[in-house]
């Protein structure tokens, strides 16, 4: 009977360490998510012609030595009219207050859709990248500009976990729907982060962090459309995609010199 009692009161201590343990992690997001957006910007096209002068096309964040932003390569892959004499620039701060500083692409891998951009001006805050393992069920968070082209530049943060680790391929209903793209990225074997929270246009590029440490883990890549692009906006499917963290770890030591 004693045994019992001590047992069942084991059990009520495993249970009070996992309800506060994981409340801890909840009051560690908001602190965490505050620090993350001294180092997230916003990416955009400049061109003085246009009304308006710019135009925000996704999300960044400073790695390395403050003066490099890391973000899509397909964010970056739009092109730029030369003869109007557009330029990337790179959104600092938030709303009306948020300054411009011109940048360039010096580094791009399409195959990790990954790029690294210099930025003009004093060095930010760059964020710290994880060496940590990533398991399936893990917290994470993200931060970006979500729809920042309709609702300004005002920074949105989203949570959930690490649902998966398949292979990089857009999902098909039968082995027939796979494309020959899809199948030769199945056959490279490059596995990406699929993670259970919901994503949206302008989302691209945002850090995915560690809710406690803010330590990047991955980068938000694309989200899973049911049916057509407008459903990424009407009928989100709340799966996101996010290539890990040592894909960029390695451009960032290439635009270093390191090998």
């Amino acid at each position: 009977m004693a045994r019992i009692t001590m047992l069942k009161q084991l059990m009520v201590l495993c249970l009070a360490a996992t309800f506060y343990f994981n409340i801890a992690k909840a009051e560690d997001l908001p602190a965490t998510a505050a620090s993350v957006e001294a180092s997230v910007v916003g990416i955009g096209i400049y061109n003085r012609l246009s009304k308006p002068t710019s135009k925000l096309i996704g999300t960044g964040f400073v790695v390395g030595d403050g003066e490099l932003v890391a973000t899509n390569a397909h964010v970056v892959s739009v092109p730029l009219n030369s003869e109007q004499r557009e330029r990337f620039v790179v959104f600092v701060g938030t709303g009306n207050t948020a300054k411009k500083r011109h940048a360039d692409v010096v580094e791009i891998d399409n195959v990790h859709d990954l790029a690294l951009l210099k930025i003009e001006g004093p060095p930010l805050k760059p964020l710290p990248l994880s060496d940590s393992k990533v398991r399936i069920g893990d917290p994470i968070a993200f931060t970006g500009f979500p729809l920042g082209d309709i609702l300004g530049l005002y920074p949105a943060t989203h949570q959930g976990i690490v649902a998966g680790i398949p292979p990089i391929a857009t999902p098909a209903k039968t082995a027939k729907d796979l494309t020959i793209k899809q199948l030769k990225l199945l056959k490279r074997g490059f596995k990406i982060y699929q993670l259970d929270a919901i994503a949206y246009p302008g989302n691209s590029g945002s850090p995915v962090y560690n809710p406690e440490t803010g330590e990047v883990i991955a980068i938000i890549n694309k989200v899973y459309v049911k049916s057509v692009k407008e459903a990424a906006l009407t009928n989100p499917s709340a799966i996101t995609y996010a290539i890990p963290v040592t894909f960029l770890k390695k451009l960032i030591d290439k635009r270093f010199g390191v090998r």
